[in-house]
């Protein structure tokens, strides 16, 4: 009880069955589903469909991303503006135990970029926090309200 008190979604207890930790995850996985409302997103250059994982430039032109890229794309729109820390990424994407390999990020982030951004230079959509984080912006999302 005192996991789920301090925000865990689920646990279990030994000894358990693989098939009910199997079934746990597919749990947890599927709460984990973008809804409807953030399944895609649409930027002045690109859409990015996060059920479909995929993207199609502002020309039609697909995108294609690798399973990190996606991982890290996917982590950073989900946290739409919100400063996503060094750490939470490498966790989220890598696992735990890579918390200190920051050099993981600048290299998929930079690929990301290139990918993405029109100028690679001077980013709209994958901002550094240089030290922290980094955020994804949507310049051309219409305000809610």
């Amino acid at each position: 009880m005192d996991a789920l008190d301090a925000g865990a979604d689920d646990y279990v207890t030994k000894p358990f069955g693989v098939e009910e930790l199997m079934a746990r995850l597919r749990a947890s996985m599927r709460r984990s589903l973008p809804t409807d409302e953030r399944a895609s997103v649409t930027t002045a250059d690109f859409t990015i469909d996060l059920v479909a994982k995929s993207i199609v430039r502002s020309d039609g032109a697909t995108v294609h991303l690798t399973p990190i890229e996606w991982r890290l794309l996917h982590e950073l729109v989900h946290n739409e503006v919100m400063l996503v820390t060094q750490r939470q990424l490498l966790q989220h994407v890598w696992g735990v135990g890579f918390e200190n390999e920051t050099n993981y990020l600048r290299v998929h982030l930079t690929h990301l970029r290139r990918k993405l951004e029109r100028d690679t230079s001077r980013p709209r959509y994958l901002l550094t926090e240089p030290g922290m984080g980094y955020r994804f912006v949507n310049p051309d999302r219409e305000p809610a309200g």
